[in-house]
C-alpha cells in the first residue's frame, strides 16, 4: 500500500514538472521577440523579428501548433496517456489575452483590457480548480474518457489520429472561441452599455458553472462513499441547478463565450460569434455522448430516462410534467 502511494506521489510530482514546463518554448520565444522589439525600431528588426511583429494572430497560431499541438502530442505519446490539453484549455485563454494585450501591435481601451483580462482570469480559476478537485488534485491522473474511447476506436492508428483528434481540432476550437480577445485589443474605443452587458453575461456563466460544477462533486463524492460502504448508489442528480436544467455546467461554460462574443460584436468584430458557434454545436454532441454513456450504466438507466422526459437539456427552466409526457406518447 504503501509503495503504491508512493508510485502515485511520484507521477503526480513527474506530472507536474512536465506541465509546468511544457508551456516554455513558446513563453521564451515571445519574450526574446518583446526583447528584440524593445533595443531596436520596427523597421530594423531582422526579417524573424518583424515577421513577428507584423503577424500577431498568425504567430500565435504558430506557437500553438508547435508547442501545444506538436509538443504536447509527444509527450502523450510517450506517457501513453493525452492528460495534459484537458489542464491547459483552462491556461491557455489566460495565456492568449496576456498575449495579444503586451503585442506591440495591440490598440485598445485600458479599462476594457483590464476587464477582459481580470475575467479571464476569474474564468480560469474557476475551472481549473474544478478540474484538480474532480481529478483529487492530481496531475495527469487520466485522461478525458472521450480520449480514451477514441483509442479504442481507432487501435494501433492511435498515435497518428491523436494528433489531430485530440491536439489540432483543440487549436481550431481555443483559438477560434479566443478571437474575441484579440478584438479587444485591436481597438481602442471607450466603453459603452455592451461592454456592462458582456461582463455581466460573463460573470453568470461563470457563476452558474462553479455552482454547477461543484453540486455535481458532493453528489459523485456522495455515491463513492455509498460504494465504500455497500449501499445502494443514488442513480441521478436533480437537484440545486440540476433539477432546472440537465447540464446546467455546459449552460454556463456556453454563457462564458458568448459574453466575450459581446465584447467582439461591440468593436465591429461580429464574425466572430462563429467560434463560439462551433464551440457550442460541440458541446452540443458532447451533450449527446455523455448522456449516452448515462443510459449505458444499469442502476441509472431507468431514472435518466425519466430526468430526459421532465428536464430542459441545457438552459434552466421549470419541469416538465412526466403525467404530460406520458400521455402525448
Amino acid at each position: 500500500m504503501a509503495s503504491l502511494s508512493s508510485k502515485t506521489h511520484g507521477n503526480n510530482l513527474r506530472n507536474a514538472v512536465v506541465a509546468l514546463l511544457a508551456p516554455l518554448p513558446s513563453i521564451f520565444f515571445y519574450l526574446s521577440f518583446l526583447r528584440h522589439y524593445s533595443t531596436a525600431q520596427a523597421d530594423s528588426l531582422s526579417p524573424l523579428w518583424a515577421w513577428c511583429y507584423g503577424h500577431p494572430l498568425l504567430l500565435a497560431n504558430i506557437l500553438f501548433f508547435l508547442n501545444v499541438n506538436f509538443l504536447f502530442w509527444l509527450v502523450g505519446l510517450l506517457q501513453s496517456s493525452h492528460w495534459m490539453i484537458d489542464l491547459y484549455w483552462t491556461v491557455i485563454p489566460v495565456l492568449l489575452v496576456h498575449y495579444f494585450a503586451t503585442h506591440p501591435l495591440a490598440e485598445y481601451n485600458a479599462w476594457r483590457s483590464s476587464l477582459v483580462i481580470f475575467l479571464t482570469w476569474v474564468w480560469s480559476v474557476r475551472l481549473t480548480h474544478s478540474y484538480f478537485r474532480r481529478e483529487k488534485w492530481q496531475f495527469g491522473a487520466r485522461e478525458d474518457w472521450r480520449f480514451s474511447d477514441m483509442r479504442l476506436q481507432y487501435g494501433k492508428n492511435w498515435w497518428w489520429a491523436s494528433f489531430f483528434a485530440v491536439y489540432l481540432s483543440q487549436q481550431v476550437f481555443l483559438m477560434g472561441i479566443c478571437l474575441p480577445l484579440y478584438a479587444v485589443h485591436s481597438k481602442d474605443r471607450q466603453l459603452s452599455i455592451w461592454d456592462l452587458v458582456a461582463a455581466l453575461v460573463c460573470l453568470t456563466g461563470v457563476t452558474i458553472a462553479y455552482f454547477a460544477d461543484t453540486q455535481l462533486h458532493d453528489f459523485v463524492s456522495r455515491n463513492e462513499k455509498l460504494k465504500q460502504l455497500g449501499q445502494a448508489l443514488v442513480p441521478n442528480l436533480d437537484e440545486g441547478l440540476w433539477y432546472y436544467s440537465r447540464h446546467p455546467n455546459y449552460f454556463g461554460e456556453q454563457l462564458w463565450w458568448w459574453g466575450l462574443v459581446i465584447f467582439a460584436w461591440n468593436l465591429e468584430n461580429g464574425w466572430m460569434f462563429m467560434g463560439a458557434l462551433v464551440n457550442s454545436l460541440c458541446l452540443a454532441y458532447v451533450t449527446i455522448l455523455v448522456e449516452e454513456r448515462m443510459l449505458k450504466q444499469q442502476y441509472r438507466a431507468e431514472a435518466y430516462k425519466n430526468y430526459q422526459k421532465t428536464t430542459s437539456v441545457w438552459v434552466p427552466w421549470f419541469k416538465t410534467s412526466l403525467a404530460g409526457k406520458e400521455k402525448e406518447t
